[in-house]
């Protein structure tokens, strides 16, 4: 199947290939008729999977330029929210919206006036309720309800932000839950929030045949020596390492660094800008 097949406008059709995309992934090619004929739907699905395009057919076949803020897309971390809002507005980019991503650790002032001209909002849900108890957002035009990731953003904690956005927003929309694994209390949450959700679940992308898994056993004052080994021999470019704890991260870079291995740290202790300046050169191979 080729997304000309998938009954979408010849405007979003031409963004599509103009993006360079031309073969949907499974969870597109499941998803995206359900969601333009205005179902709620679950999706099953992991990171990388192609759901961003899904939920964003649906936002770009619905939403009008200059009146108001009609979409609202919610995601468990900053990072996820500049992604998802640079993916939105590369799709919106014939259709003239305005997309803006609401988080926290920057400044909420600018947020405040960008929100009165978007007609999509991503948002993590923390900064999200902050707006809404300083009365700086209307929800009560949203059409289209967005649950990106729910899975984690539910591990975070942020359950009771989320329920109290959801009633928020108006009884009649489409609502989208997105999430790696349908737990029972988004099984919940779906029973409580949404109309007779279409459930589509697409197969996990990675093959564990073609991963190479390793262990060491290594005892706690060996581990960092062998970290630095296994980095000095490794020639692929970029690797990422995870630390239990913030404290631990920047050990770790400290000591790697002074080993002579290029390290950036990045957790939630750091400014938005650092992240966003480090994700970059991540992203770079930097």
């Amino acid at each position: 199947m080729k997304f000309d097949e998938l009954n979408l406008s010849s405007e979003l059709l031409r963004t599509i290939q103009k993006i360079g995309l031309t073969i949907p992934t499974e969870i597109q090619e499941k998803s995206i008729p359900s969601v333009l004929k205005g179902n709620d739907v679950i999706g099953e699905s992991a990171t990388g999977s192609g759901k961003t395009l899904v939920f964003g057919c649906g936002i770009l076949e619905n939403v009008t330029p200059n009146k108001g803020l009609q979409a609202l897309v919610l995601v468990p971390t900053r990072e996820l929210a500049e992604q998802v809002k640079e993916s939105l507005n590369e799709l919106s980019q014939n259709k003239k919206l305005k997309v803006i991503a609401v988080y926290g650790g920057v400044s909420i002032n600018p947020q405040m006036t960008a929100l009165k001209r978007s007609e999509i909002v991503v948002a993590t849900p923390g900064r999200l309720f902050d707006h809404m108890n300083q009365r700086t957002i209307d929800l009560s035009k949203i059409k289209i309800l967005v649950l990106d990731e729910a899975d984690r953003m539910l591990d975070m904690g942020f359950i009771r932000d989320v329920e109290k956005i959801i009633q928020r927003c108006p009884k009649e929309r489409q609502t989208m839950f997105f999430s790696a694994t349908i737990s029972s209390e988004i099984q919940r949450l779906s029973n409580k929030y949404m109309n007779n959700p279409i459930r589509v679940s697409a197969k996990k992308l990675v093959d564990s045949s073609k991963l190479k898994q390793v262990y060491y056993n290594a005892a706690r004052g060996l581990k960092l020596p062998l970290l630095v080994n296994l980095l000095r021999n490794e020639k692929t470019g970029l690797v990422m390492v995870f630390c239990n704890m913030r404290v631990t991260t920047d050990f770790v870079v400290k000591n790697l660094r002074l080993n002579k291995v290029d390290a950036m740290a990045i957790h939630g202790g750091l400014t938005q800008n650092k992240r966003t300046n480090m994700m970059s050169l991540f992203n770079h191979g930097k």
